[in-house]
């Protein structure tokens, strides 16, 4: 999804989309927004739920454990998400791309620290994700992270910013059950 949108933006891989759109002309901004809604929507409406979410969702729920979103997608893929694969589940808050800065800055992680009511910011968060932005943003914020791991991302594993690697969400129940182990680097 990243290379269509950053196809139809006309950057290079190395430039940040969101960044770009930002720093585009007032009358520009706009319509290169809705270009990657567009390629955002498609992909939402391909959209499956990764491995062992509904399982991770009950044993969170039983557990009064409290949930949070904090991506750089709009609300309409994050409510389908919701609507259509955690229903009933209750996120609060639920930070998009709207909110700025958006991730690798942590502001949204603090955000929902703040929301919390946790003096600590991030650090009693754990910060589940599977791009480096997320993981920046969770180690910036002093939050514990979590890399759900996939073809892609794959040489993410031993980055210094990852704290533990999943390959999928309900692996995350034995962890929440007991405790990190720390990544294996070597």
């Amino acid at each position: 999804m990243f290379g269509q949108m950053r196809a139809a933006l006309g950057i290079a891989k190395t430039v940040d989309i969101l960044e770009h759109v930002y720093t585009l002309a007032a009358d520009k901004q706009p319509s290169a927004m809705e270009s990657i809604r567009e390629i955002e929507r498609d992909a939402m409406r391909k959209m499956v739920p990764q491995k062992g979410l509904i399982q991770l969702m009950e044993y969170l729920e039983k557990r009064g454990v409290r949930k949070a979103i904090c991506t750089r997608n709009f609300d309409t893929p994050v409510n389908h998400l919701i609507s259509n694969f955690c229903q009933g589940q209750i996120f609060y808050p639920i930070v998009t791309r709207e909110f700025r800065p958006p991730k690798p800055d942590p502001a949204g992680i603090y955000h929902i620290a703040k929301q919390w009511e946790l003096v600590d910011k991030g650090n009693r968060l754990i910060m589940v994700g599977d791009s480096l932005d997320d993981l920046t943003a969770g180690r910036r914020a002093g939050a514990a992270t979590v890399l759900l791991v996939n073809d892609v991302n794959r040489g993410l594993v031993n980055h210094e910013y990852t704290d533990c690697v999943v390959k999928r969400l309900d692996d995350l129940i034995e962890i929440l059950e007991n405790g990190f182990a720390e990544v294996d680097r070597s």
